[in-house]
């Protein structure tokens, strides 16, 4: 399709094209050399549709590359987290946006053919409509996997913070390098902290956010330094349980080892549970690793 690349009259004439009612629309543009990045994200979004996952609209591929999506009027996790500007999330509503990110991550893990793996999940890409639900965008570094592959080497891309060892060190990837982002995520979703954080003010002196609960998580109570590690906007205004529970699940997306990492089919049924009940979170009801179910609840 032609177009002109100016944004005003690319919305408008897809507006007109699609027969779309007034409405916001948002456009990515990219330079002619993002060519690569532009066209993995156009395959990906053209064949996939989730609630969960942003949708296109249409694009434009004339003077420059263009993207457009639905309008997501919330911004994007990160924002929420950190934003002085912010209103702080609810615990609830970070409960639920971690479950909406981890059905869309689902989707594309297990019911597409042949799988996608997102590569740069992070809590930038988590975007926030106007109900406060979550939609997994940026699918530019998307990798596409044969079906039944369970590891590919590929050139290293993402962002730092995010990365598991294996695909760090070695390039490898799997959906489990997802599910390992994932974990992070789920550590900002607690904590509000980034994915690196600085103990001082030289980049030098910084941990990763996997590290940092990894240290708490080991001891034999970890109540009073998790409580310390709970974002502070909140006050006590969350359920502790609750809180251990998702930390539970974020070190077990984290774990060195990709293949103890859970699925995010089971990520994504603890949380509809963490969602529901925080009383009745049976984990074994979803693990056949009996070395993950012990993890998880703490022994």
């Amino acid at each position: 399709m032609h177009c002109p690349p100016d944004s005003k009259h690319l919305y408008e004439l897809f507006q007109f094209l699609l027969g779309l009612s007034v409405q916001k629309a948002a456009i990515k543009k990219m330079d002619m050399q993002a060519s690569r990045e532009f066209l993995a994200e156009l395959k990906v979004l053209t064949h996939v549709h989730h609630l969960n996952l942003v949708r296109l609209i249409g694009y434009c591929v004339e003077g420059s590359l263009c993207l457009v999506y639905e309008y997501i009027e919330n911004g994007n996790l990160s924002e929420h987290l950190r934003e002085s500007g912010r209103d702080p999330l609810p615990w609830s509503t970070r409960v639920q946006i971690a479950l909406d990110s981890a059905r869309g991550l689902e989707y594309i893990h297990e019911h597409t053919v042949p799988v996608y793996i997102h590569r740069d999940i992070k809590s930038a890409n988590i975007l926030i409509d106007i109900n406060f639900h979550g939609k997994v965008a940026d699918f530019g570094l998307t990798k596409l996997t044969e079906v039944g592959s369970t590891s590919l080497p590929t050139r290293l891309v993402g962002t730092f913070g995010y990365m598991p060892p294996e695909y760090a060190q070695y390039g490898d990837v799997s959906p489990k390098v997802d599910v390992y982002a994932f974990g992070v995520v789920l550590y900002e979703l607690i904590s509000a902290k980034e994915a690196i954080v600085r103990t001082s003010g030289s980049m030098a002196d910084s941990t990763g956010l996997v590290a940092l609960f990894e240290e708490v998580l080991s001891q034999p109570d970890p109540t009073v330094d998790l409580r310390k590690l709970v974002d502070p906007r909140l006050v006590d205004n969350y359920p502790l349980d609750s809180v251990r529970k998702m930390a539970q699940l974020a070190r077990a997306c984290t774990l060195e080892n990709a293949q103890l990492r859970p699925s995010m089919r089971s990520v994504v049924v603890a949380l509809m549970t963490l969602s529901s009940s925080t009383e009745d979170w049976d984990i074994g009801s979803f693990y056949e690793n009996q070395a993950l179910v012990n993890l998880m609840s703490g022994r």
